[in-house]
């Protein structure tokens, strides 16, 4: 994930400032100094970093600060502010039309993920508002671009409009006038990208703009190319005066510094963040939190999003009442598993929970679930409601069913038999009770944080 690097160097900025008790002007200076280095070194651009460094040193220099009673932690309030406020200060929205479906055109460079991304975002208004969107094949010039579109439509079940290699601003018309005679309330129109800014290209895309009006121009950039990402992101919004911006690929090995960058430069906001190359991989970008999350102090708010939006509430439901009458199974446990993955990678996961974001030793076998699911899923249903049955003929062969060693098996049934052992004090009237006291004990044996 993004911003890995910078974490870590934040945090070890601040603990060599707690470690001081009181401060002094020159400690604070020492440390933006250090900060302005890992800023730098995150490809943030050098006056956004020399900006920052000078507020932030201005407001830490203050008696408020240096005088208070934790000095160190005012430091970190200071830069958490400053931070989110580089980054816009709070989640900007997309502009929505009063009459008519809303148009939003996704612009942007060749190889950013415009199509991909508009995709997502399109499915993002489906599942989380209901709306009605419609994907316009604006880009006739790429090979396979309307395939692409198609595909990831298909897969979204979301309508595509297209008519193979017309006048670009023809099909933009005629798929707004297809829209509003199917009910479509939102049209994301997959525009042509360059490998470069050029004037060709901007003039397509001003006369899809005076055409169309649209509601909302969403620039999608690369994350990983850094700098290269904020000076397209100028160029497209002198040319068109930009909206927003998609930040793209920040799961990616990217030091994030467009992220820091695009707001301070442009002017225009960060409205979404792709963070993953699943199709529900995308997230409202959040100014305050990600703030959070780059000083290693956690995105509980995210987290708990992503969980209500990966747990079926129906069998969780069904779950508690099987938890009430001490029935869980291994196929019970299976789907919490599932559930789990669905909510995207566990190192990402843990980077979200406080003070876990600044462990660089930190190590999250992403493996182990996909081990655990093979080796539930060589078993017979018989044998997951039923663990005790298993000898070690059975043992041995759900071990080479599963690619795994009959160690690995008698590992997970040792953890299952402790967290049944658990869950038998749980069943009944005061399991409600009980259950919160587990979670403030912080989960089952034997599987850490579940």
């Amino acid at each position: 994930m993004a911003f890995e690097g910078l974490t870590e160097k934040l945090s070890a900025a601040f603990q060599r400032l707690r470690s001081k008790g009181r401060l002094t002007p020159n400690d604070v200076k020492e440390a933006m100094r250090e900060i302005r280095l890992a800023l730098l070194e995150a490809d943030v651009s050098y006056k956004v970093v020399k900006d920052f460094v000078k507020v932030v040193t201005d407001r830490c220099v203050g008696t408020d600060v240096l005088e208070g009673l934790n000095p160190a932690q005012m430091v970190v309030k200071v830069v958490n502010e400053e931070l989110t406020a580089m980054m816009g200060g709070e989640n900007q929205k997309i502009n929505m039309a009063s009459n008519g479906p809303t148009i939003v055109m996704l612009v942007g460079l060749q190889g950013a993920g415009k199509t991909t991304n508009g995709a997502k975002l399109a499915g993002y208004f489906k599942k989380t508002q209901n709306k009605r969107p419609l994907l316009v094949a604006c880009d006739v010039y790429r090979p396979a671009a309307i395939k692409q579109l198609e595909v990831v439509g298909g897969q979204l079940d979301i309508p595509v409009f297209q008519m193979g290699q017309d006048d670009p601003v023809k099909i933009a018309k005629a798929g707004l006038r297809w829209a509003e005679q199917h009910g479509n309330d939102m049209v994301f129109l997959d525009t042509a990208g360059r490998l470069h800014v050029d004037e060709t290209l901007m003039e397509e895309l001003q006369n899809i703009k005076a055409e169309l009006h649209p509601s909302e121009i969403l620039l999608v950039v690369d994350a990983m190319t850094g700098q290269d990402a904020v000076n397209a992101a100028q160029s497209f919004n002198e040319w068109l005066d930009i909206d927003g911006v998609m930040l793209s690929k920040l799961d990616g090995d990217a030091r994030g510094g467009a992220a820091l960058s695009v707001k301070a430069v442009t002017g225009k906001p960060i409205k979404f963040i792709g963070v993953g190359e699943k199709l529900d991989q995308i997230e409202p970008f959040h100014p305050g939190r990600m703030a959070s999350r780059i000083l290693g102090m956690g995105d509980v708010l995210s987290l708990i999003e992503k969980a209500e939006q990966a747990i079926d509430q129906k069998k969780a439901a069904e779950l508690e009442e099987r938890l009430r009458q001490n029935k869980f199974t291994l196929t019970d446990f299976y789907e919490q598993l599932s559930q789990i993955k669905n909510m995207g990678s566990l190192q990402d996961i843990m980077g979200m929970l406080p003070g876990m974001g600044g462990m660089k030793d930190l190590q999250v076998d992403e493996k182990a679930l996909t081990r655990v699911e093979a080796i539930i899923l060589s078993m017979t249903p018989q044998e997951r409601e039923n663990p005790q049955i298993l000898g070690s003929s059975r043992k041995r062969r759900i071990a080479a069913g599963s690619g795994t060693k009959v160690e690995d098996v008698n590992r997970l049934l040792k953890q299952f038999g402790d967290m049944q052992k658990m869950m038998k004090q749980f069943s009944g009237k005061a399991a409600g009770k009980k259950l919160k006291k587990l979670q403030k004990m912080g989960g089952f044996p034997g599987f850490p944080g579940m």
